[in-house]
C-alpha cells in the first residue's frame, strides 16, 4: 500500500524457508565456534589453577613450609608427614594402638583401605593376646630418608618389649603414598629388611 508507514520488521526473511538459510548457517557456525573457544579457555584456566592450587596444612605445633602445590608436596610437608606416620604406625602398645591405627586409616586411600585395615586388625589381635607387648620405633639419624614422588623409605630402629624382654631391630619402613587434589593419601606401609640389631 502506498504511503503505508507501518513497520514490517523484515518478517519476510523468516517467512520464506530458504531465503535466509545461508545467513542462519553462518550465524550458527559463529555461535558454535565462539562457545568452543570459551570452553577451551575456561578449561585451560581451570586446569592450570588446579595444578597451581596450594593447600596449606599445618599440624598442631608444627612450623615451616608445609604445603601441597598441585600434586607436589613440599619437602617440609613430607618430613612432617613421615614423622607422624612413623610415630603412629611404629610406636604403640595394647592401650594406644586402636586409636593410632584409626588415625592412620583416615589417611588411607580408598583403594588401599581394606588392605591396611586388615593388617592393622592382625596387629590388634597380636596385642590382645600379648597385653604386655609394646613397640617403639625411631628414625635413624645415621642413614638418610629417601623420598620419591610415590614412596618414602625411612630407616628406623624398632624396640620390641614383651614381658620385660627387650629386642632391637633395624630396617626400613616404606611408606607408599599418592597426592590427589592436594591431599596426601597413604597407599601402603611395608617393613623391609628387619633384622635383630647385633649391637
Amino acid at each position: 500500500m502506498i504511503g503505508d508507514t507501518r513497520p514490517s520488521w523484515h518478517l519476510h526473511r523468516y517467512l520464506l524457508g530458504s531465503a535466509n538459510l545461508f545467513e542462519e548457517n553462518r550465524l550458527l557456525k559463529f555461535a558454535i565456534l565462539g562457545m568452543f573457544g570459551v570452553t577451551v579457555v575456561l578449561g585451560t584456566v581451570l586446569y592450570t589453577s588446579n595444578l597451581n592450587q596450594r593447600t596449606v596444612i599445618v599440624p598442631f605445633g608444627a612450623g615451616g613450609d608445609l604445603y601441597v602445590t598441585g600434586d607436589r608436596p613440599s619437602a617440609g610437608y613430607l618430613r612432617s608427614i613421615t614423622r607422624n606416620i612413623v610415630s603412629l604406625a611404629g610406636t604403640y602398645s595394647a592401650y594406644s594402638a586402636d586409636q593410632q591405627f584409626r588415625e592412620l586409616l583416615s589417611l588411607a586411600h580408598p583403594s588401599a583401605y581394606n588392605g591396611l585395615r586388615d593388617s592393622f586388625s592382625g596387629l590388634l589381635d597380636e596385642l590382645a593376646q600379648n597385653p604386655t607387648l609394646a613397640i617403639a620405633s625411631y628414625i635413624r639419624t645415621d642413614q638418610p630418608v629417601t623420598y620419591t614422588p610415590s614412596d618414602i623409605a625411612v630407616p628406623i630402629e624398632k624396640v620390641r618389649v614383651i614381658g620385660g624382654v627387650i629386642r632391637k631391630f633395624s630396617g626400613t619402613l616404606r611408606i607408599r603414598y599418592a597426592i590427589e587434589n592436594g591431599r596426601f593419601w597413604l597407599t601402603a606401609l611395608q617393613e623391609e629388611n628387619f633384622n635383630a640389631d647385633p649391637r
